[in-house]
């Protein structure tokens, strides 16, 4: 029964995250940009533009200007959560890539290095005035259930060992439409659980900015309005009719 159900709880969850993504994204394609708004000093080229993307997606760079603390958990979280998915591909190839069992010993450790990072993320929250001013009940549930998911994965590699051989069963079959069998355990129920839970919420969620960062005009405006008109779509029609 536990295989049945989370057989369809996966497949739900992967259908509503890739729908929601592509349904979210087609919404940022299709918002109007009127304004020339890039945030200064800004690149007066699109390569400029492409390199200043890269070091704000590698190394959050607006944040480590704006503060230094939450650039630091910003950085232990993202890089450790890289880490730990790098990890988990072993689970969803055959065979296992070489670069995959390389990062096999960090990202056991990443795990807590993840885990540090969402804390002092929530720690901010709770303990900075004009931070928790600003938080809603939401934000606390994303800060939960990301480490609930890092503190059950941790639990299930140091306390209660999981037979990860049919986990990789489980999660083939279902890449392949051929569900297996998956493992008793009712601590990986729980990461499972949780884990869905993430891919369902995602595309509705403030975690969408991971894709929303290439769509923010304030990132990706050359800032040439001398060098060059900007005119958005509506308004060059209007100019073409007129």
């Amino acid at each position: 029964m536990a295989s049945i159900l989370f057989t369809a709880l996966f497949y739900f969850a992967a259908a509503t995250l890739a729908g929601g993504l592509i349904f979210r994204i087609r919404s940022y394609l299709a918002t109007p940009a009127p304004l020339k708004i890039p945030t200064t000093p800004a690149p007066t080229t699109q390569g400029g533009v492409v390199l200043r993307m890269a070091r704000e997606l590698v190394f959050f760079e607006s944040l480590f200007k704006g503060n230094l603390w939450t650039w630091g958990f910003g950085m232990m979280f993202h890089g450790g959560m890289a880490l730990v998915l790098m990890r988990h591909l072993r689970y969803f190839t055959q065979p296992v890539w070489s670069w995959v069992e390389l990062v096999q010993p960090f990202g056991i450790y990443a795990g807590f290095l993840m885990a540090a990072g969402l804390a002092g993320l929530w720690g901010r929250r709770l303990f900075v005035d004009r931070i928790r001013y600003i938080s809603t009940p939401s934000d606390h549930l994303m800060l939960a259930l990301l480490l609930l998911i890092a503190a059950s994965g941790l639990s299930m590699k140091f306390l209660d060992h999981t037979d990860i051989i049919g986990v990789k069963a489980f999660f083939l079959g279902l890449m392949q439409l051929n569900p297996q069998p998956l493992p008793a355990s009712p601590l990986l129920y729980v990461h499972l659980f949780l884990v869905a839970s993430l891919m369902i919420i995602f595309p509705f969620s403030k975690l969408l900015h991971a894709p929303g960062v290439f769509f923010s005009p304030t990132r990706n405006q050359t800032d040439n309005p001398r060098e060059k008109r900007h005119l958005a779509p509506w308004a060059a029609k209007l100019e073409s009719e007129n």
